[in-house]
């Protein structure tokens, strides 16, 4: 529908990354791009089923550290913290999330709490992986 905003997808690529020791901590970044490539793909099934091209959720990853510098792709807009990641993320939800159904993938509880506060709901690291 014209004029209607998709959900917003804010996804914590530290933590859900983090949630499985798959050794990812000896190549952050290509663990996060792998996390990249399995949420593109997700949202290739996602436009497949809009109209237009269009459909599903807007895809945001936030990624910090070792990982800053992930590449966006079609269907993920990778974006950089500078410092923390939360903080990044919390930005984010205010900007963006007010307005439409806007959904944060951690599993932090502090970050849970802060996104709940600006009315996002949360979703643990098995949503995505």
């Amino acid at each position: 529908m014209p004029g209607c905003l998709r959900p917003l997808l804010v996804v914590d690529a530290a933590n859900v990354v983090g949630s499985v020791p798959d050794g990812w901590w000896r190549d952050r970044r290509g663990a996060a791009e792998r996390l990249r490539d399995r949420l593109a793909a997700r949202a290739d099934g996602d436009r497949a089923g809009g109209e237009g091209g269009e459909g599903g959720e807007e895809i945001v990853l936030v990624v910090e550290g070792a990982a800053r510098g992930v590449a966006s792709v079609p269907g993920v807009r990778v974006v950089d913290a500078p410092g923390s990641g939360d903080d990044r993320i919390v930005e984010l939800v205010a900007a963006e999330g007010r307005g439409r159904p806007c959904t944060v993938v951690t599993a932090d509880r502090g970050l849970r709490e802060r996104v709940a506060a600006l009315g996002a709901e949360a979703a643990g690291p098995r949503s995505v992986r």
